[in-house]
């Protein structure tokens, strides 16, 4: 089977769809599928290479930051993306096409399917999803709505990511048959260290927006001085200037660590270092993070919202507290800082949820069938 993936990042470009792209790719590759990436450029990377058995095509996007791009860039890959693919077709001549996002690769997947008859998946991953962050996306939406739906009624198939995601969409356009499946993590990237229980060290993995909540973390923390803690914060966006600000305020400069974008190695050091993971997300699909701080053997202390809901056990893998509550995740703080032995059994656990019911290769083996079905 050949398949054509479209996705605007890829690793190192992005976040969470860009590793469930790469992990797909190379497990599809694995069972013996030919697989293509086409991907936006970014500086230093080339626009022709070969990872994993897996074609990595880039083209023009005019992305200027490896963590998050705009919506002008996104219209431009749809543009760069779709010469692209159309150049590729004639000699690859793709059976399936699976898009990441129904806006912007779904565009590109359409029209390939509108030109050659190529059928497609689309994969919905959030920001896609009209309603999902209000507070950042309700332009985007109002004008991507009608495109939106006729992207998802030509696709063979939608996948959500969570199943909060899919009500989500059903929410929007109830005529959609939505099927879920969820993201994964390779445990054996992520191995468990002998770490030390004791200071804490809080870790968050995420980029610097609204969406995360990262105001709310602080807020919550910067009344326990009486507790001894560290919180390292390993990602970039606009909101840094404004946290970076709040911690001056607060006097917590000398606990709170601004790591900035961190390289996949490096940031499984951070896990290795931590021994507590703090995710005060407003919004989610289904958050990579959280499944890479479990499979790291960490507690994971995040907001009781879809995705979130569906990979933390609270009170067993950590806890989950009310969402824009920074009282909620303050009294949370509160019972897990001080207590380390709880913190060591929820990680324990944590990381046997993530090898049981998290890993990749379940998670190919459903994107396989579902795109063998749309050949059919």
């Amino acid at each position: 089977m050949k398949v054509l993936f479209i996705n605007s990042e890829y690793p190192p470009v992005g976040g969470g769809a860009g590793n469930a792209s790469a992990n797909l790719a190379r497990l599809l590759v694995q069972r013996g599928s030919d697989v293509v990436v086409v991907t936006a450029a970014f500086q230093g990377l080339s626009n022709d290479e070969t990872v994993d058995g897996v074609r990595i095509l880039r083209g023009p996007a005019g992305r200027g930051r490896i963590d998050r791009s705009s919506a002008l860039e996104q219209v431009i890959f749809i543009a760069g993306a779709a010469l692209r693919c159309l150049r590729l077709v004639r000699g690859f001549k793709p059976d399936v096409v699976l898009a990441f996002f129904g806006l912007p690769s779904g565009a590109v997947a359409w029209m390939l399917r509108d030109t050659f008859g190529i059928p497609y998946i689309v994969s919905l991953r959030g920001g896609d999803v009209p309603g999902f962050r209000p507070y950042d996306f309700w332009l985007y939406h109002k004008f991507a709505v009608p495109l939106l739906r006729v992207i998802w009624h030509e696709a063979s198939a939608v996948i959500a990511n969570s199943e909060g995601l899919r009500k989500l969409a059903l929410a929007f356009d109830s005529t959609v048959d939505i099927v879920v499946v969820p993201n994964g993590v390779d445990p054996h990237k992520f191995p468990t260290s002998d770490r030390a229980w004791s200071p804490p060290r809080i870790l968050t993995v995420s980029r610097v927006v609204h969406q995360k909540g990262l105001d709310l973390a602080l807020t919550a923390l910067a009344e326990l001085n009486d507790l001894e803690w560290e919180w390292r914060l390993a990602g970039d966006g606009p909101l840094l200037p404004p946290l970076r600000q709040m911690v001056r305020e607060h006097n917590l400069v000398e606990r709170v660590h601004f790591l900035g974008w961190q390289s996949a190695g490096a940031l499984r050091e951070e896990y290795a270092k931590a021994n507590l993971f703090l995710f005060p997300s407003r919004d989610e699909g289904m958050p990579n993070a959280v499944l890479e701080a479990m499979a790291s053997g960490l507690p994971v202390l995040a907001t009781r919202i879809s995705g979130n809901e569906e990979v933390v056990l609270s009170g067993e893998t950590g806890l989950l507290v009310p969402a824009e509550n920074a009282e909620a995740l303050r009294q949370a703080l509160r019972e897990l800082l001080p207590d380390g032995e709880k913190r060591e059994r929820m990680g324990d656990a944590g990381r046997g949820r993530a090898e049981r019911t998290f890993g990749w290769q379940p998670v190919a083996d459903r994107y396989h069938a579902i795109l063998e079905k749309a050949l059919q």
